[in-house]
């Protein structure tokens, strides 16, 4: 049996999680202790959490009051209810929470059955049940309970560095997979940005947003994760960065993105990026050749189609680079130029439109970005046939062998033209005037 204790300081958070449950009749209440039940097997989230406030102490300097535990036993064992319960008791007992107030929930979402228990760690007096080598005592009350129930013995699943990152299954633990996926991910790749940390999470269609906020009047910076379709949808309920343990959270998140940046050496994947793009008749040629060395590049676009964003996920050397990281020549701009810029027409001046410091471009992607898979079948895209030559600045484009096959000229574009100067007139709106 495999337990899991998380600390935190929402009691309200922990039954509404395990409500969620009930409603959707993947669960069920087992049993109370020191908390009102009325034999339903149903809970009354407003009831509960009054009768667990009525135990809170008047002050207390315990910043996380409640705790959260699972017990999860062997796949192959299928205790009763009441075998369940037991075990649940026992558990606590032993753990040093007989006394305190909980709840003891049955969840069936998953074809594993297992127990989560909500309690107060804090007594009426204040003072607080220590969680000292907490993983070592829970480890050894459950080799104990496993030999008086007759279970299997079991552990909490490992990984090492050749465990497969695989997307998401909804008819599995969803929970269990999104804390491993993130976990892996964590420790395998380097990233400095939220927007490059969900463009590799992304690829096993899970994803995270920033949560920020005041709460008893006190700020407070976290992360939520979400299991999606490939598609992007969400698929289940989010989680916690709390609800996964403490590799999920801001703060470690945000640890990593400040150790990646001494660790990161660009070179290695813009010379593959150099090659393959100096190589390729046009975006689906690109993304195959860059999927042919182990790379994964994602395209974000607008409603209209232009590229926005693009990201280049590294599996040779384990590490995540928005497009301007490489240079300039690989910005979002730079594609979207090459990929989507019209043709010059014949006979028609060539129109250079001017570049505003404000043009949106994709290494400034938030979470709420839409991340769409860049295309790597069927090529949607024909080879472009040839154009006359291109009257830009010597910075405009990368001076590689190859590139001029992208070079499709601008053209003039009613719609383009109107963009830039949509753009220009913001800029002048936005300065303030001389007094």
């Amino acid at each position: 049996m495999v337990a899991k204790i998380s600390l935190g300081n929402s009691i309200y958070g922990a039954l509404a999680y395990n409500a969620e449950k009930i409603n959707k009749e993947k669960g069920r209440l087992l049993d109370t202790n020191k908390i009102y039940n009325n034999g339903s097997a149903s809970v009354n989230i407003h009831k509960a959490h009054e009768d667990f406030k009525r135990w809170m102490p008047t002050a207390t300097r315990t910043e996380k009051p409640m705790v959260h535990i699972s017990l999860n036993p062997h796949p192959d064992d299928h205790p009763t209810d009441a075998e369940l319960t037991q075990i649940a008791r026992e558990y606590m007992e032993k753990m040093g929470f007989g006394d305190m107030p909980f709840l003891i929930f049955k969840h069936e979402d998953i074809e594993r059955h297992h127990v989560h228990i909500v309690a107060l760690r804090v007594k009426t007096d204040g003072t607080c049940i220590s969680d000292r080598n907490n993983f070592y005592r829970s480890k050894d009350i459950c080799r104990e309970l496993e030999k008086k129930y007759n279970l299997r013995p079991s552990e909490r699943e490992k990984i090492s560095p050749d465990t497969p990152i695989r997307k998401i299954d909804i008819s599995g633990d969803i929970k269990r997979q999104v804390a491993n996926t993130v976990k892996m991910v964590g420790m395998r790749y380097k990233f400095q940005t939220l927007g490059e940390f969900n463009a590799i999470l992304s690829l096993y269609n899970v994803r995270a947003e920033q949560t920020d906020g005041r709460v008893n009047g006190r700020e407070y910076h976290g992360l939520v994760y979400f299991a999606t379709d490939d598609s992007g949808n969400v698929v289940a309920s989010p989680f916690k960065a709390s609800r996964l343990g403490k590799f999920a959270s801001r703060t470690a998140i945000d640890n990593r993105f400040v150790r990646a940046k001494d660790r990161i050496d660009v070179n290695p994947t813009r010379t593959v990026v150099a090659d393959a793009l100096a190589q390729s008749s046009n975006k689906a040629d690109f993304v195959a050749r860059l999927k042919a060395a182990r790379i994964d590049v994602l395209f974000r676009y607008t409603e209209e189609g232009r590229i926005y964003g693009v990201t280049f996920i590294d599996h040779n050397t384990m590490t995540v680079l928005n497009g301007s990281r490489l240079g300039k020549d690989y910005s979002a701009n730079a594609f979207e130029r090459r990929f989507n810029g019209e043709q010059t027409q014949p006979d028609m001046p060539v129109v250079i439109p001017v570049t505003d410091p404000h043009t949106p471009d994709a290494d400034t992607s938030t979470p709420n970005d839409t991340t769409s898979s860049a295309p790597d079948g069927t090529s949607q895209t024909q080879n472009p046939t040839p154009q006359p030559a291109e009257h830009r600045s010597d910075n405009d484009m990368p001076e590689l062998p190859g590139l001029d096959l992208f070079h499709v000229g601008p053209g003039y574009d009613a719609q383009e033209d109107a963009f830039y100067r949509a753009m220009r007139r913001k800029k002048k709106k936005g300065r303030r005037p001389k007094l």
